[in-house]
């Protein structure tokens, strides 16, 4: 069975960025999703597109597709005191390259690293990890099979999809929304 839209397709890769490995993922604890929802970035699923089982993968993203170039206007500064719970800040909470679970004023969860603390200001970086980089996907096409209509429905954690992707998997490949 070839991958296609709405195919469950599991997959082994190793991720590159610069002739470092950035992520692996291996056979036994493979990424799942299914063909053609949106939960990948676009070009990934183009990749990927009609290998069976045991097929091998070799390709590079470009930073436009894969997380867009870094974005000046993602690095803001904010009220330190903005951080605090009952007047205190966690210790340990603000320190440079700490990555923190944030959300604008529309609702929309963001992950955002800490750059620079000041005085009274921290100053945060939402741009994506990967943001700006050259990816390379390496690996092998694990399973393939039919969506069940519950999966279709419900995805493949039996949870309704969210509107936009769950940018919290820690799957690289897994996001194109960040």
């Amino acid at each position: 069975m070839e991958i296609g839209t709405n195919k469950v397709v599991s997959l082994s890769y190793t991720l590159t960025v610069e002739g470092d490995v950035v992520e692996t993922v291996k056979a036994d604890s493979p990424l799942r999703f299914i063909y053609g929802t949106g939960y990948l970035l676009p070009k990934f699923e183009e990749n990927v597109s009609g290998k069976k089982v045991g097929d091998s993968f070799d390709f590079m993203l470009s930073a436009k597709e894969g997380y867009g170039q870094v974005n000046s206007d993602a690095v803001v500064e904010l009220p330190k005191n903005m951080f605090e719970v009952d007047g205190k800040i966690e210790e340990g909470l603000l320190k440079i390259g700490n990555v923190l679970p944030m959300q604008d004023s529309d609702g929309n969860r963001l992950q955002g690293s800490i750059k620079e603390i000041k005085e009274d200001i921290v100053v945060m970086d939402f741009n994506h990890p990967l943001a700006g980089s050259e990816l390379n996907f390496k690996g092998e096409v694990v399973e393939v099979r039919e969506a069940t209509p519950e999966e279709l429905t419900n995805g493949l954690f039996g949870e309704k999809a969210p509107a936009e992707p769950d940018c919290d998997s820690g799957s690289c490949a897994g996001c194109s929304g960040c």
